[in-house]
């Protein structure tokens, strides 16, 4: 019997103390009409994505035009089976529950579009990222060259584009070399969203097919979206493509443009040791980016093999006394003579904030200005050599936005491109999901799993362990900040139960908190 006839679907009428699993949950019981939670054998919980079929009775259903495509005749099995999943935990013990798992991606056999009724458009928002241009052309390529779509429409601007009438029609001729270069052709914005407006375009101009890049404040924006769309009974499908530099976005193994941007920090990093290298007590100071998680500066730390100190918005560092960071930039350059420190831009803030008044002021997308770590760490170990009449020279690099402008990498291609048709194989069989691989398996992924919390670097993991062992740096912790990190990464990676959870699917999304999200070993 196929797993998908031993389902049984969970409502939320069956469980009398709602307003404790409300507590319990990032998801409010507003949200519980559109949380699929479904359980089988074994601890197996599937967390699925929302479908048409869901608010549309007898949805029309056709053969996927794939099977008569040349290029693809010669595949065994190209099809994904229904009852495909995806396991978000795959380290396990003898008598481990099966655990949380995702809609596999892929070309489903039947489709809920025809190709000549597609009308899609696609957006991109929020901070520039590697890989922008190639998702969209790959989106543009696979709709047209797959499935025969000629309707496909380029919202410029981000989300106010939607009712600014900024549509443009664009074709696989139009973006064909769009992939060799930075930022988006399409244009990009933060802020701008009005739900209703944004559906209200859509039911216009007949689009039922809208494909969003962006991070995590865009991906709650696609939620709010599809919700609407749901509540007005459209035929529509809404499909996220989740984008940050960072690689904060839970659930996924990785972000796209997270490859390209280790790489390219490597330049400034290389910069900083020349630099630092050709002065007698040199110093190279390099800010990347990370505004709450530091898994570039972390990355490209372990990549150089030159840097001394890696400083992240996860671990708490101070300045003055014993084992603080000043003392410690004063012994390296007694040992060595030069020295490189890579800090990303969300660390240090509450030091900052003690002796610069901090700002409340937020950007378009409700982020919190921060203020320079760089600056205000080069001006601190000037200061103090200063004060100790040591020579040395400092020379403070800030490559962020030479980073993320750039144009994505080999790898980041190839990523950017199963993404992209990810996201059309999904949207053609009627789903709304946000597309990302977890553990090396594309998977559709429900938008409040990857919205709700955010992926940060764990300093009591080993991968952060491996960093200290390089660079030889102290950790700066005390054992206070150590267990509290302990305890924030218990509660930041517990997944949100959803307000139609039962007591074994409870236990199996607390289980899958234990998983490590981005593969550290």
């Amino acid at each position: 019997v196929p797993f998908s006839a031993m389902c049984v679907r969970i409502s939320r009428d069956s469980y009398p103390n709602l307003r404790a699993l409300r507590n319990a949950s990032h998801a409010s019981l507003t949200d519980a009409a559109y949380v699929k939670i479904s359980e089988g054998d074994f601890g197996y919980v599937l967390d699925d994505v929302p479908h048409l079929a869901d608010y549309i009775p007898d949805v029309p259903t056709y053969p996927n035009p794939l099977q008569d495509h040349p290029a693809y005749s010669t595949v065994k099995q190209y099809f994904v089976d229904e009852d495909d999943t995806v396991p978000q935990k795959v380290v396990v013990q003898k008598n481990s529950r099966r655990g949380v798992h995702f809609r596999r991606a892929g070309p489903r056999q039947r489709v809920n579009f025809e190709s000549d009724e597609v009308k899609a458009c696609i957006v991109s928002c929020g901070g520039l990222c590697p890989g922008l241009n190639t998702v969209i052309r790959e989106l543009v390529c696979g709709l047209a060259h797959m499935y025969n779509v000629n309707n496909i429409f380029g919202i410029q601007n981000g989300y106010k584009g939607f009712y600014s009438s900024n549509y443009v029609a664009i074709t696989p001729k139009t973006v064909n070399d769009i992939h060799k270069r930075g930022g988006t052709v399409l244009g990009t914005s933060r802020g701008g969203h009005d739900t209703k407006k944004i559906v209200d375009n859509i039911q216009d101009r007949g689009i039922n097919q809208v494909y969003i890049i962006g991070g995590d404040g865009t991906q709650k924006g696609a939620y709010e979206i599809y919700k609407e769309i749901r509540k007005r009974g459209l035929k529509v499908a809404v499909a996220g493509v989740p984008k940050t530099i960072d690689n904060d976005i839970a659930i996924i193994d990785k972000s796209f443009g997270f490859d390209s941007a280790v790489e390219e920090a490597q330049r400034a990093i290389n910069s900083a040791h020349v630099e630092a290298c050709s002065a007698e007590n040199g110093i190279g100071l390099v800010k990347l980016m990370g505004r709450y998680s530091g898994f570039i500066a972390m990355y490209a730390t372990l990549a150089s093999r030159d840097v001394d100190c890696c400083l992240i918005p996860e671990s708490p560092f101070y300045m003055d006394g014993e084992g603080g960071l000043l003392q410690y930039v004063e012994r390296r350059l007694k040992e060595n003579k030069h020295m490189v420190i890579v800090v990303a831009e969300g660390a240090g803030q509450d030091i900052i904030a003690k002796s610069i008044p901090a700002s409340d002021q937020l950007d378009a997308s409700g982020n919190k200005l921060l203020l320079d770590i760089g600056l205000w760490l080069t001006h601190k170990i000037k200061d103090h050599f200063k004060s100790k009449k040591m020579e040395m020279t400092i020379k403070y690099i800030d490559p962020t936005y030479m980073i993320r402008a750039i144009p994505s990498n080999a790898a980041d291609n190839v990523y950017c491109t199963l993404l992209a048709h990810s996201a059309i194989h999904g949207a053609m069989a009627g789903y709304s999901f946000t597309v990302g691989m977890v553990n090396g398996r594309h998977a559709y992924i429900p938008f409040y799993r990857v919205t709700s919390t955010r992926n940060k670097v764990k300093i009591t993991d080993r991968m952060w362990a491996r960093l200290l062992s390089s660079t030889n740096q102290p950790s700066f912790l005390r054992q206070k900040d150590i267990d509290e990190a302990r305890e924030a990464d218990r509660l930041t990676n517990k997944p949100p139960l959803p307000p139609v959870a039962n007591q074994n699917v409870a236990k199996a999304f607390d289980q899958s908190a234990s998983a490590s999200s981005n593969g550290e070993i």
